[in-house]
């Protein structure tokens, strides 16, 4: 009879239930998407409830449509957003609010207040002050929701990312804990110490208590009959964030290896190790703790990848679907100096303003929709290169080639624009979402389902070499750096 593991990947948009077989492939997926909640000061979140129901609908659905049984699935592994934060009660596990989306800057102000400590933060933490983590949308929520408060006077208030809730919801243990590699996002961890900052906690109005311990990435969190739909439990094992499951699952395992994820935004990462390195305008953060080691990684996040061709289709209705992108970028006219720097929520990495804003530069009367789709295209791919760039520069790495995942990749005109702007060879990963299966990886090699020499990929389907001439590349990346000016410029 053959067995799998059950993989959950929560994500921005939608809650994947995720079957992997004997092998490492993926056998059976299904999807359920959630609303994005979105107020008129652009603030994002999430019902976390919603989410809940939408993970058991999906488990429900791929068991179905699959055809096996429960008792097939040896195991359980969960991939989850980072950064998004929720606030909840220990004991009954409701929440007092919804769940702040990572995209949401409602804690600008709270960063603020903290700049002069900001220093302070990114050596105990790794990251740069910036309510894109989860700790300025904790200290919001227990500045503006009596609940959270009159929970947290009591000791019954946890704040955590999304992995620890479903832990919480799905356990029959209830289990209330977290893992290195969500930990390391939240800018409360200390990652010289392995532990929850008390220091840090506090300037953000927190304490460690308020905070579910933390585990290794493989421990077994506990035992999931996922809500009674499985007549006996079975191990939860495998607990990552998004990011580092693709990272782990596009087997970048040594230091110097590099992936990029591309979906609503999108994620660059190092793998630098086991030690920490700091870099002013990255991160640094815990790949994960696995088989008992602990490894590092540089990472460069971006807001608007996936989004700004949502805003194209949904906002200015240039586009039926996404799917239109690639064969209308392909067919614009080149338009020298055209650049569009989607900075709808600030820039991150490695420019760190919340006060830019999105700007068009370089539009002449030939600039029709098509150009600007193509715009919109490069500047994911600039944004890329600008991550990639300085990771080359503080770890001392060459970056020959780049390991991608995530829905753009069917993309072969920004495919072949990322593998010119970068001067490196792309590879496209097997699937299009890895998240899943780095959990899955992950809970499989501690309960001895997997080898790893058998599971990790050398290359994905297919590459993308470069084949513009350095030259056109160099001219091309100058104008980009010249439109980031004019948008800090105009954001400052």
């Amino acid at each position: 009879m053959d067995q799998y593991i059950l993989s959950i990947d929560q994500s921005t948009s939608t809650t994947k239930a995720l079957l992997f077989d004997k092998k490492g492939k993926l056998f059976r997926r299904s999807d359920t998407s959630h609303r994005q909640l979105i107020d008129e000061k652009g603030w994002v979140e999430h019902d976390p409830l919603e989410i809940y129901a939408n993970l058991l609908h999906a488990v429900k659905s791929v068991i179905h449509e699959s055809g096996i049984s429960t008792k097939q699935i040896v195991g359980a592994s969960i991939s989850n957003q980072r950064e998004t934060s929720l606030a909840w009660n220990r004991e009954t596990g409701e929440p007092v609010y919804n769940a702040i989306v990572w995209q949401c800057g409602r804690g600008e102000a709270i960063c603020k207040r903290l700049e002069r400590h900001k220093t302070f933060i990114k050596e105990r933490t790794g990251l740069n002050l910036s309510p894109y983590f989860s700790a300025a949308k904790f200290a919001w929520i227990l500045e503006n929701v009596p609940k959270a408060q009159e929970l947290a006077r009591e000791k019954h208030l946890v704040c955590s990312t999304i992995d620890s809730w479903l832990v919480k919801r799905l356990t029959v243990e209830h289990s209330v804990l977290t893992e290195y590699s969500n930990a390391s996002r939240t800018q409360l961890f200390n990652i010289n110490t392995l532990d929850w900052d008390r220091d840090v906690c506090s300037l953000f109005g927190l304490s460690p208590e308020m905070l579910p311990p933390v585990h290794p990435s493989d421990s077994l969190f506990g035992y999931t009959d996922f809500g009674g739909i499985f007549d006996d439990p079975i191990p939860l094992h495998g607990v990552l964030g998004d990011s580092h499951g693709a990272l782990f699952a596009q087997g970048c395992l040594q230091p110097g290896m590099v992936k990029a994820t591309y979906g609503t935004g999108s994620s660059i990462m190092m793998n630098i190790g086991d030690r920490p390195i700091f870099c002013k305008d990255l991160v640094t953060s815990l790949a994960w703790g696995l088989e008992g080691n602990i490894q590092y990684v540089l990472e460069g996040n971006i807001n608007y990848s996936g989004a700004t061709i949502t805003w194209l289709v949904d906002d200015l209705q240039l586009l039926g679907s996404a799917r239109e992108v690639e064969a209308l970028a392909s067919k614009a006219k080149p338009v020298p100096g055209l650049y569009l720097v989607p900075a709808f929520s600030g820039l991150g990495a490695p420019y760190w303003e919340g006060n830019a804003r999105a700007m068009v530069c370089g539009m002449n009367r030939t600039t029709g929709k098509a150009e600007l789709v193509r715009a919109a295209e490069e500047s994911i791919g600039y944004q890329i290169a600008d991550i990639i760039e300085l990771m080359k520069k503080e770890s001392g790495y060459s970056v020959p080639l780049l390991k991608v995942d995530g829905g753009a990749t069917r993309d072969a005109f920004l495919m072949q624009f990322q593998a010119d702007i970068l001067q490196s060879t792309i590879s496209i990963a097997s699937l299009e979402e890895l998240s899943g299966q780095g959990a899955a990886f992950a809970c499989g090699l501690a309960l001895g389902f997997y080898e790893k020499s058998k599971i990790f990929p050398v290359l994905g389907k297919h590459t993308f070499k470069p084949i513009m001439k350095e030259a056109e590349r160099d001219c091309l990346y100058q104008g980009w750096q010249k439109a980031i000016s004019c948008t800090l410029s105009y954001g400052c």
